[in-house]
C-alpha cells in the first residue's frame, strides 16, 4: 500500500507481510522521519541523522527501542556503508533509510521466503538474517584469495604481496567488528527490556546473535590464516636474504686471502725472492687457496 502523503516512501502492510499481530512496518527517509514516527505513534525526542550513525547498536528508551545499522558493502568493505536507523514500539517498526537499502532487503525477503514476517519479531529476524545472507559466500571468497596468496608464496612469487594482503586484513578486521556489533544487537533484542516482543518469539533474536557469532568466528579464523600466510611470506623473505648473505659471505671468504696475497706481493720489496719470476707462483698459490676453501665449504655442506 503506497500512502498518498509524500513523506512516507512505503508502508509494508499487514497483507504484504502476512502479519498477524496487527503491526506495520514503515520505511522513510531522514527528511520525513519525524512525521513517520508520529504516524506510527512512536515518541522519540532525539536527533535523527544517518550521518552520525557509525555502529550497529540497540538502545532501550521508555517508549521505544532505537537501533542503528551500518552495513559494509560486501564488494567494497573499505568504502562507504549502508546506514539505517530503526524504531520499535508495541505495535510498529519505522526504518529510516536514505539509500533504499532497506527496501531492497525487503524485496529479497519477499522473493526468497514464503513466511516473510507473520509478526514483527519474525520480520526483524527475516530482515537481519537477510542482511547477513550473502556474507558466508563473501568470506569463502576471502579464504580462496588467501589460499592463492599462500600458493604464490610457496612458488616464490613474493612481488606485491604486502600490497595484496594489507587490504584483505583491513577488510576482515572491519567485518569482525561488524559481526561483533550485530551479535550484541541480537542479544539486546533478545533481552526484551521493554517487553515489546512476545516471549515465545525471542528465540528468533537468539538465532540472529548465533549467526552473527558464527560469522565472526569465521572471520577470526580467516584473520589468523592471513597472519599465518604473512608469517610464511616473512620467513620466505628472510630465507632469501639469508641465501644472499650466505653467497656474499662465500665470495668474501674466497677473495679475502686472495686480497691478502696480492697485497703482500704488491709491495715489491727489493729483496723479495719472488720478485723476478714470482708471477706463476702467485697464480698457483691463489688457485690452491681457492680450491682449499671450496673443499672446506663442500665438507661443511655450506653449498
Amino acid at each position: 500500500m503506497i500512502l498518498g502523503l509524500g513523506q512516507i516512501l512505503e508502508e509494508i502492510t499487514l497483507e504484504d507481510l502476512e502479519l498477524t499481530d496487527r503491526s506495520a512496518v514503515f520505511i522513510t527517509d531522514t527528511a520525513h522521519a519525524k512525521e513517520t514516527l508520529e504516524i506510527a505513534q512512536i515518541n522519540y525526542e532525539g536527533e535523527i541523522s544517518l550521518k552520525d550513525v557509525s555502529f550497529c547498536k540497540m538502545e532501550s528508551q521508555q517508549e521505544c527501542l532505537v537501533g542503528s545499522l551500518t552495513v559494509p558493502k560486501i564488494m567494497d568493505v573499505l568504502g562507504s556503508r549502508f546506514k539505517l536507523m530503526f524504531f520499535i514500539n508495541q505495535k510498529h517498526i519505522v526504518i529510516v533509510d536514505d539509500d533504499n537499502f532497506a527496501r531492497r532487503v525487503i524485496l529479497r525477503i519477499r522473493q526468497n521466503r514464503t513466511r516473510q514476517g507473520e509478526t514483527k519479531e519474525r520480520f526483524l529476524y527475516s530482515f537481519l538474517t537477510q542482511i547477513m545472507s550473502r556474507d558466508l559466500e563473501a568470506l569463502n571468497r576471502y579464504e580462496r584469495r588467501i589460499m592463492e596468496m599462500e600458493e604464490e608464496i610457496m612458488d616464490g612469487k613474493l612481488q606485491d604481496f604486502q600490497n595484496t594482503i594489507t587490504p584483505v586484513r583491513k577488510e576482515l578486521l572491519i567485518l569482525r567488528g561488524y559481526y561483533d556489533e550485530l551479535m550484541d544487537l541480537g542479544k539486546e533484542l533478545e533481552e526484551n527490556e521493554n517487553r515489546f516482543f512476545a516471549k515465545k518469539y525471542l528465540k528468533y533474536f537468539g538465532t540472529v546473535a548465533d549467526r552473527a557469532d558464527r560469522l565472526m568466528g569465521r572471520t577470526v579464523h580467516l584473520l589468523d590464516y592471513a597472519n599465518q600466510v604473512r608469517d610464511a611470506y616473512q620467513e620466505k623473505v628472510a630465507e632469501q636474504q639469508n641465501k644472499n648473505m650466505q653467497f656474499l659471505t662465500i665470495v668474501s671468504t674466497i677473495f679475502f686471502p686472495l686480497t691478502l696475497i696480492t697485497g703482500w706481493y704488491g709491495m715489491n720489496f727489493q729483496n723479495m725472492p719472488e720478485l723476478e719470476q714470482g708471477y706463476p707462483g702467485v697464480i698457483a698459490l691463489s688457485l690452491i687457496v681457492v680450491v682449499t676453501i671450496i673443499i672446506i665449504f663442500k665438507k661443511k655442506k655450506i653449498f
